[in-house]
């Protein structure tokens, strides 16, 4: 079918022809007819004058009319191809709206559920990392942190043999110094809760831990570190060292 063209158009044509054609006809039969009238009738060559007249002029309107059916038939398809058209048109922009609609949704969707991931995974994380415990500044948590540092570093000693060497030496002061022994005598005195000298501390001082002879964590895991070269471990020692 053309673009001009309409379902049933070729059939309504063909029955306007007929019409025309049997107008045609009945026309063409009645000027015979007129033409056939006794002479005592009418003038025959008034007669013979009118009939060709009457032909064309009926003629004339059949073609006029067909033509203005012809014309409205074909506005008639123009405008059915025109509203074929713009349905077309329509249903077009509303697959592109849908398709549209349909990539913003799945890119939300994707979007939250990556958000969800990262969170669960963030979450995973935290619960998987190791915290520092804090521990308390006293000699309490000072002996606890050092044993921390000792594991880590694979220096042997308890929590006990630490306390009972401490109290001896120091009474659990990290500030304590010995001014009158052999030690300070030849000018290195024994400093800090296990009274070690400075250079027994620095050749035993582990990294992690301040150069501080006073620090209380770095002079116990110091002097813990030496015990254990020297005696196997800070537990075996009940006396000065």
């Amino acid at each position: 079918m053309s673009k001009t063209s309409t379902p049933g158009l070729s059939r309504r044509l063909t029955k306007a022809h007929k019409m025309s054609f049997a107008a045609v006809a009945t026309i063409g039969a009645a000027t015979l007819a007129a033409t056939l009238v006794p002479a005592g009738a009418a003038d025959a060559g008034t007669t013979v004058a009118a009939a060709p007249v009457a032909w064309t002029q009926a003629v004339e309107g059949v073609q006029a009319k067909t033509v203005q059916h012809l014309n409205a038939q074909s506005k008639l398809a123009t405008d059915a191809a025109k509203l074929e058209a713009a349905v077309k048109a329509k249903a077009v922009a509303a697959a592109k709206a849908k398709a549209v609609a349909a990539a913003k949704a799945k890119a939300n969707a994707d979007a939250a559920a990556k958000a969800k991931k990262d969170r669960a995974a963030k979450a995973a994380a935290s619960r998987s990392t190791v915290r520092k415990p804090i521990y308390a500044n006293n000699l309490d948590g000072w002996i606890k942190e050092s044993l921390s540092i000792m594991k880590a570093h694979k220096i042997p000693g308890t929590y006990n043999g630490l306390y009972k060497n401490i109290m001896r030496e120091s009474s659990g002061n990290p500030r304590a110094i010995n001014n009158w022994d052999i030690n300070a005598q030849n000018g290195v005195p024994s400093k800090g809760l296990l009274q070690i000298i400075k250079p027994t501390f620095l050749a035993y001082h582990v990294a992690g831990t301040p150069l501080d002879q006073y620090h209380p964590v770095a002079n116990i895991v110091a002097s813990a570190n030496y015990a254990a070269a020297r005696y196997g471990s800070i537990d075996n020692v009940n006396s000065a060292y």
